[in-house]
């Protein structure tokens, strides 16, 4: 793609589709690591003996691992550079760690073995993904990077689609057990995490392999950066200097991020076991086929909206060019909480699927529409940095959830997981609201 050899100006060129493709084809691989966790952690918990106000606390590792990893690998990956790059070390090396915690999560014994290997799978994912946000920035042009998240969304789908076919295809037609025995883990899940290691590890090493990053512009002046700004206290003030510094869209954003990710989290932590219990009638019972099954539905539901995010990446460049980015994104937010308060009012699982349309069109939107809105206003040596601070504000809603919403799900929803499904719903409506006041001009 370009050469490693140092260039003091620099023009980035127009990338062709199938090089924007190479560009982000490791994303295929992260969503089967976050498709898996987020389809069916809180199924393994319950194999384990969680109840339902327990599980919000169970998910703490992963906007804990966000919050303390995103912004220290987004320092680093800006400060590197040798034989494999900037971003690629980082990648590569994420995703060994994530396949093996992936490979080992399902033979899990206990809750808090479970919970912390749920910890480390979450930095591992954590240091292959924050770089692949700043990857996209460095490599294309301004007029681009649209195009370029809209393609990590359309790989997040595919992967999504993937790794939620996963437990159905394995129940379903390779005729595995349903069930195991009380506080186990079934096998389909223990094959499930399996595949799911591989593809992680294979779809990574294919951008690590196919594609050659852009050098520092200025590499005497970069060599005196790194040099000046060496250790954890130089590190912890530039980060907090760039969390002060950091640019007005970003603060207007945070709010959208802040109630889209509250939303996301609460169908993550509640959905497939809503469907399982309440929709199926397991009714707690998770030694029933009836919780199999229901699983395996939701699994295929959340393949479904990522169907749907698949298709929708297609066409979301063109409505945000035709409408504006943050208009696009506020309709896409509103898509997404009709979708999950629907769910209150559905009784046959099978309608579950028009309910996941909007959740699809929401996911993609929030992919895309946010980096490509923020990417164009940040300093091109700040990129990995401020991209690992942005995530701030999807993880604090997260640790918020998983702090307290099993007090309200305890004292306010009286354990109603249909209930915090639809909660969720009413949080994205909030962030459309914010998502209208975004400044998304091109200045």
């Amino acid at each position: 793609m370009t050469s490693n050899q140092p260039q003091q100006s620099f023009e980035k060129p127009r990338l062709g589709f199938w090089e924007i493709w190479n560009l982000s084809f490791g994303f295929l691989g992260i969503q089967f690591g976050w498709g898996l966790q987020m389809g069916n952690m809180s199924a393994i918990y319950e194999y384990l003996g969680a109840k339902p106000d327990e599980l919000p606390i169970l998910w703490l590792a992963a906007p804990m691992t966000g919050l303390i990893v995103q912004p220290i690998v987004g320092y680093l990956s800006d400060r590197t550079w040798g034989r494999f790059g900037r971003r690629r070390p980082y990648f590569l090396i994420g995703a060994v760690l994530a396949s093996i915690c992936l490979v080992i999560m399902p033979y899990s014994s206990t809750l808090w073995m479970a919970a912390g290997l749920l910890w480390i799978l979450d930095a591992s994912i954590n240091i292959s993904m924050e770089p692949f946000r700043a990857f996209i920035a460095d490599m294309l042009p301004k007029e681009q990077i649209t195009r370029g998240y809209t393609m990590q969304s359309f790989f997040i789908g595919l992967g999504a689609i993937l790794a939620s076919l996963l437990p159905w295809l394995l129940i379903n037609v390779a005729g595995m057990e349903a069930t195991a025995e009380g506080g186990t883990i079934p096998s389909f899940l223990k094959i499930s995490f399996g595949l799911g290691a591989l593809a992680f590890l294979l779809a990574v090493l294919w951008t690590v392999t196919k594609v050659k990053e852009y050098p520092p512009q200025d590499m005497e002046a970069f060599k005196r950066m790194k040099k000046e700004q060496r250790g954890v206290g130089a590190a912890a003030k530039d980060i907090l200097a760039s969390i002060v510094a950091m640019p007005k869209v970003m603060k207007q954003l945070a709010l959208v991020q802040f109630f889209t990710w509250m939303g996301l989290f609460l169908m993550w932590f509640y959905f497939t076991v809503a469907v399982a219990n309440d929709i199926y009638g397991a009714n707690g019972d998770t030694q029933s086929p009836l919780y199999a099954k229901g699983l395996a539905w939701a699994n295929i539901c959340f393949g479904f909206y990522s169907l749907v995010t698949f298709l929708f990446s297609f066409v979301l460049p063109e409505i945000a060019d035709r409408m504006g980015k943050k208009y696009a994104h506020a309709l896409s937010l509103l898509a997404g909480a009709m979708g999950l308060i629907s769910v209150g009012f559905i009784k046959d699982p099978n309608l579950l699927l028009l309910s996941m349309v909007g959740v699809g069109i929401a996911w993609t939107s929030t992919l895309a529409m946010p980096y490509a809105i923020l990417a164009p206003k940040l300093r091109q040596d700040k990129i990995g940095v401020y991209m690992g601070i942005f995530n701030f504000f999807i993880v604090i809603p997260e640790i918020l959830a998983t702090l307290f919403f099993g007090l309200i799900m305890l004292y306010v929803l009286d354990n109603d997981r249909i209930l915090a499904v639809m909660t969720g719903g009413g949080s994205l409506i909030i962030a459309a609201i914010f998502a209208l006041l975004v400044d998304d001009s091109d200045d």
